[in-house]
């Protein structure tokens, strides 16, 4: 583990120690910070976050059972692997998710929400050409995020939330795996034209298009690196 990856705690928080160490813990690895397959030592991590071994095992348990953390017999814990198989099931899914939610958005979303979602894919092309990884990412799970909120349907909402850890363990990785992102900005945009224009079918048939492309990104770097882990 790359020591200047990880920081003391600011410990002025009225939660639980543990609770604050898994927080941490658990954000590392969702922003790539911590990557699959890395070692989580407890005495390390405990020296490096300026607290003892307990919260940090504690943390590392729950991490576990959150799937974030897989434990290895007489070897110790290591951030979980992605698989490719993994990645495809959850984009499988997805594809269908925010076609639905684009189709609502496009009959859904207010005006003024259309002009943040034009703003927010605006930024994101200013990452681009900035190559901002860190700034393409965020901006990427805000397009998206704004989209599935446009929906207007909560459930819809909180089935989709329930697959963002495993999308942005992805997004990070894809983001600095990948350079060539000119499918994006242009399925972001026919995204938003068709939402613009009221067009729901539209706006659904290019949500699940533009999925599909990311689809076909990892079926080919599967293929080139004959790997079925995605790092």
């Amino acid at each position: 583990m790359k020591e200047e990856k990880i920081n003391k705690l600011e410990l002025g928080n009225y939660k639980p120690l543990r609770e604050v160490v898994f927080e941490y813990l658990r954000t590392s690895i969702l922003n790539g910070e911590l990557e699959p397959g890395e070692r989580l030592m407890e005495l390390q991590l405990a020296d490096q976050l300026g607290v003892s071994r307990t919260p940090v095992r504690e943390a590392i348990r729950k991490l576990e059972l959150e799937g974030l953390v897989e434990m290895v017999p007489r070897k110790g814990a290591y951030v979980a692997d992605l698989s490719v198989k993994d990645i495809l099931d959850v984009l499988e899914v997805r594809a269908y998710l925010e076609g639905l939610a684009a189709y609502l958005a496009a009959e859904r979303m207010a005006d003024e929400e259309v002009e943040e979602l034009k703003n927010v894919q605006s930024q994101f092309e200013n990452s681009l050409g900035n190559m901002d990884r860190e700034g393409m990412i965020a901006l990427d799970n805000k397009f998206h995020d704004k989209i599935i909120e446009g929906s207007k349907n909560n459930k819809l909402i909180q089935i989709v939330q329930g697959l963002h850890e495993q999308v942005q363990r992805f997004r990070v990785i894809y983001f600095n795996e990948y350079s060539q992102h000119e499918d994006l900005v242009k399925y972001h945009k026919a995204i938003v034209d068709a939402i613009e224009a009221r067009d729901p079918k539209k706006a659904q048939r290019y949500a699940q298009i533009h999925i599909e492309k990311v689809e076909e990104s990892i079926l080919s770097w599967k293929k080139k690196k004959k790997s079925d882990f995605w790092i």
